[in-house]
């Protein structure tokens, strides 16, 4: 590499990082302006997120889809939990369910789905019944009792918030390029996992998909909503970026197979050792076909 060639990259790199990270707050005159990129940050701007590239049915040599979950408890996956307490922090700093349902909300998002095969269409209001509990006290029912009318501090509601989040699902195709000769792996659809709002409160609440997003629909809403970054926060990372390139740890808990894809704790029961060893298997048998590939 030259000298212009280095000097233009370094030039680059400062100049992304100023646009991101930056957000105007050393130019700010007041702390209205910060967050508010210029004009001159704009006609610069060229952030958009890395189109996929097209890849036809007949390169595909090998595939295997694939379910994994993300448990939120771990370390590495702290980026898409937090902030889960928005009240004393900027509104560019969010966690990447509130993303979502910001922008499910106000329509960026247009289409959520059931399951993660995509086949049925859900609405917001379809969702309602797992994200929201609304419940009367006793207090409240003694007083529907009594003929009277009820009172608003009788009304106990409960909301599915960030912070119940305990995990994210998502499924993906690991696939053989044979043309490019490597491994790649596309994200296919995601879906925030909470306790069951009706028993939230119980000791060990089962756990629902509150729904799906398929996830090349939502790629231009998460490039633009950024996670932070621990190790620089001048440079922080879109949910777009983590996402596509797997910088989480995950558990698969599925595979397509001839049984109706059925879950790995299906065929192995109560037995937590060994259903994660039945994921490292799955793992290493999508791994070993492309080492296999060079081998002779």
């Amino acid at each position: 590499m030259n000298f212009k060639s280095f000097l233009l990259t370094v030039i680059t790199v400062f100049a992304a990082s100023h646009v991101f990270a930056q957000a105007n707050i050393l130019n700010a005159k007041s702390p209205d302006e910060i967050g508010v990129r210029t004009e001159s940050q704009k006609a610069i701007d060229n952030d958009e997120p890395l189109p996929y590239g097209y890849v036809d049915d007949r390169d595909i040599l090998f595939s295997k889809k694939v379910w994994e979950k993300i448990v939120l408890d771990e370390r590495a996956n702290f980026p898409l939990y937090y902030p889960i307490d928005t009240n004393n922090i900027g509104s560019n700093r969010r966690s990447l369910y509130d993303v979502l349902m910001k922008n499910i909300k106000n329509g960026n998002i247009e289409n959520i789905y059931d399951d993660s095969y995509f086949t049925t269409k859900r609405t917001l209001k379809d969702i309602q019944a797992a994200l929201v509990k609304v419940d009367t006290t006793e207090l409240g029912i003694e007083q529907l009792n009594a003929g009277e009318e009820l009172s608003a501090e009788y009304i106990d509601r409960r909301n599915i918030t960030a912070a119940n989040i305990q995990e994210y699902r998502i499924v993906g195709l690991w696939y053989f390029d044979k043309r490019q000769a490597e491994m790649k792996y596309r994200l296919l659809g995601i879906a925030p996992v909470a306790p069951d709002v009706n028993f939230i409160d119980d000791e060990n609440p089962d756990l629902v998909e509150l729904f799906w997003v398929f996830f090349p629909d939502a790629r231009e809403v998460l490039h633009d909503a950024k996670a932070f970054n621990n190790e620089n926060s001048a440079i922080p990372f879109s949910f777009d970026h983590i996402l596509n390139s797997r910088r989480f740890n995950a558990i698969i808990y599925a595979e397509e197979n001839v049984q109706g894809d059925r879950k790995v704790n299906e065929y192995i029961a109560q037995n937590a050792l060994m259903q994660l060893l039945e994921s490292d298997r799955i793992k290493t048998k999508i791994r070993d076909f492309e080492l296999d590939m060079w081998t002779y």
